[in-house]
């Protein structure tokens, strides 16, 4: 039985994903949950149109590194549909990324634009969630 496996054995339901567009920022995202400071995410409602399951609460996930190993599970606890625009600062600043909301809508349009477009009226799904089990080799 495959890590993955087992992990989905311990939480049915579960989902795998990964953070991020390339291995540079999934790495740099997996650190910002570890070190605490990232506690949401946000994607395209257009991301769920591929039969992908949106978050609901309560759901819990498999976070991914980008070569496909478990890095940790984690557990939905809020989830919000709104535009691009409605995001607030409090939810731009739980996903850990930037000091400021103006700092988040640069980087999570030049995002948007690089996977499948971007527009302030695009509808997102937001999410904040807890860390419940951490992955890592223990050292």
């Amino acid at each position: 039985m495959s890590a993955i496996e087992a992990l989905k054995d311990r939480y049915p339901g579960a989902v795998t994903f990964k953070f991020g567009d390339s291995s540079a920022l999934s790495s740099a995202l997996v650190s910002l949950v570890r070190s605490g400071r990232k506690v949401a995410t946000c994607s395209a409602l257009s991301d769920y149109e591929t039969g992908e399951p949106r978050p609901v609460v309560g759901r819990r996930d498999i976070v991914l590194a980008w070569d496909g190993s478990p890095e940790f599970v984690i557990e939905t606890v809020e989830v919000v549909q709104c535009s691009f625009e409605e995001v607030t600062e409090a939810m731009a600043l739980a996903e850990g990324e930037n000091d400021d909301l103006e700092g988040w809508r640069k980087d999570h349009r030049d995002y948007f634009e690089r996977n499948g477009g971007f527009s302030y009226e695009m509808q997102l799904v937001w999410e904040r969630f807890v860390l419940l089990e951490d992955l890592a080799p223990k050292s």
